[in-house]
């Protein structure tokens, strides 16, 4: 006969497998601190010039060669980089994905791990005693960090790979149109149309003057007369006149009040006035997320920045994963019209939603 103890007994097979996993989740951490030094202090770049010893290498990128030579064994023991005859090399397909300038260079999100780490005590108590971390906890780092991320991808896709999935956009901006950025954080997106369209007009919105002031610097060093920022709380967005096209890039989900955001967008639209809402390639459903290679990134930053900041304000706490569902049904509820949803072209991180406001 077979009890209930025997059933709860654990098979030593399944145990040894979840274990050997459980050790590769806390070695991918400790590799993501390691490429986030490596993108730092220009380790990347420098391997990129083709195969070095240690000594060669710390050369190159003028550093210590002790500390080099330590944190190439990480690299290659971890995958990364090889080694062979005493020198060091970085695949040209690894170094793709980590040098460059382009939006396929993914060194600069290895940041957002140690950063994020900085807060789990505070988070931990939140998890006891409710509430959450405000804005201001993951001040000044953020900012930077977050910049880091958007910069790459926005230079290379806005324009020419976002933008013609919203049928007439282009031509709307290109004719002169006025155009707000609800969240614009450091302002690149406005710099960029700003450039790529001089008849129209863009206006940033942020709650966070840090952000704003680099927005400012960027618009004015451009020499963009037509683009300018302004400090607005997202929920209290009320442009002097009505917009034509609105943009929120990775910007509702974390917010106090995301539905009166979304309304307050829509308010702000002149009938036939179009938004464009980039936000995180998720489902609204757990059990769909399941399988998603990106869900676990997601819902990890979620908790640990995007659902914390927003019940910091007792809000909504929507979370980066409140998912398509939730967020098309959110945008009628607003008063938008039909939804076009579509993956965002070279960032599988994210879905590109499409509304308008009635005419």
């Amino acid at each position: 006969m077979t009890t209930s103890a025997d059933t709860d007994v654990p098979d030593r097979r399944a145990v040894r497998e979840f274990a050997r996993h459980l050790f590769g989740v806390y070695t991918a951490g400790g590799l993501t601190m390691m490429i986030d030094l490596g993108h730092r202090t220009g380790l990347f770049e420098a391997a990129a010039r083709g195969p070095a010893t240690s000594a060669e290498l710390a050369e190159r990128a003028g550093l210590q060669e002790r500390y080099v030579r330590e944190w190439l064994g990480a690299m290659v023991t971890g995958g990364i980089m090889t080694f062979d005859d005493g020198r060091y090399t970085l695949p040209a397909a690894h170094a793709a994905a980590l040098t460059g300038p382009g939006s396929k260079n993914m060194a600069p999100m290895a940041a957002m791990v140690p950063l994020l780490g900085r807060n789990l005590d505070a988070v931990a108590e939140a998890f006891r005693n409710g509430g959450g971390l405000p804005y201001d906890a993951f001040a000044p780092d953020f900012t930077g960090v977050m910049d880091q991320l958007n910069r790459r991808p926005l230079d290379e896709l806005l324009v020419d790979a976002w933008l013609p999935l919203v049928p007439g956009l282009t031509e709307r901006l290109a004719a002169g149109a006025r155009v707000a950025d609800v969240g614009c954080g450091t302002g690149h997106a406005m710099v960029i149309l700003g450039k790529a369209f001089p008849a129209s007009t863009f206006t940033g919105y942020d709650i966070a003057e840090d952000a704003l002031a680099h927005a400012r610097a960027e618009a004015a060093a451009e020499g963009l007369t037509n683009v300018r920022f302004e400090r607005a709380d997202a929920a209290a967005f009320r442009p002097a006149e009505p917009v034509d096209v609105a943009f929120a890039i990775d910007a509702v989900h974390d917010q106090v009040d995301p539905a009166a955001v979304l309304r307050g967008i829509h308010d702000a639209l002149v009938p036939g006035g179009r938004f464009v809402m980039v936000d995180m390639a998720a489902a609204t459903d757990l059990a769909d997320n399941v399988g998603n290679p990106f869900a676990p990134w997601i819902y990890t930053i979620s908790t640990l920045h995007c659902m914390t900041v927003s019940l910091a304000g007792g809000g909504a706490g929507l979370g980066a994963a409140w998912g398509k569902e939730l967020a098309v049904r959110m945008l009628g509820e607003a008063g938008f019209g039909e939804v076009a949803v579509a993956p965002a072209p070279g960032q599988a991180l994210n879905l590109i939603y499409a509304t308008e406001r009635p005419g």
